[in-house]
């Protein structure tokens, strides 16, 4: 995150759940990260929201189906779920 000069005067923006600041009067593109708004959603128990969950399980199962026609694609999920096996036998 960058940091801010004391006594400047700042436009706050938000794209998501991020929050960005730049100067007033400057270009946009000068903005920078200053933090993030995010309430966690108590029924996901890490702080993410219901609707983060869903798209990644959507994400993960599109994945799964397009991994038999990608060998790229299957192998990488073939190690992704030899990591995700022998870390959960053996917590690092």
């Amino acid at each position: 995150m960058g940091s801010l000069k004391p006594g400047a005067t700042y436009i706050y923006e938000r794209n998501g759940d991020t929050v960005y600041a730049r100067e007033h009067g400057a270009d946009p593109s000068t903005r920078q990260e200053i933090g993030w708004d995010h309430t966690p959603d108590p029924r996901t128990g890490d702080g993410r929201s219901l609707h983060e969950h869903m798209m990644e399980s959507k994400m993960w199962g599109e994945i799964r189906r397009m991994a038999p026609a990608n060998p790229a694609l299957q192998k990488a999920l073939d190690r992704a779920i030899m990591i995700y096996r022998l870390s959960k036998d053996k917590p690092l």
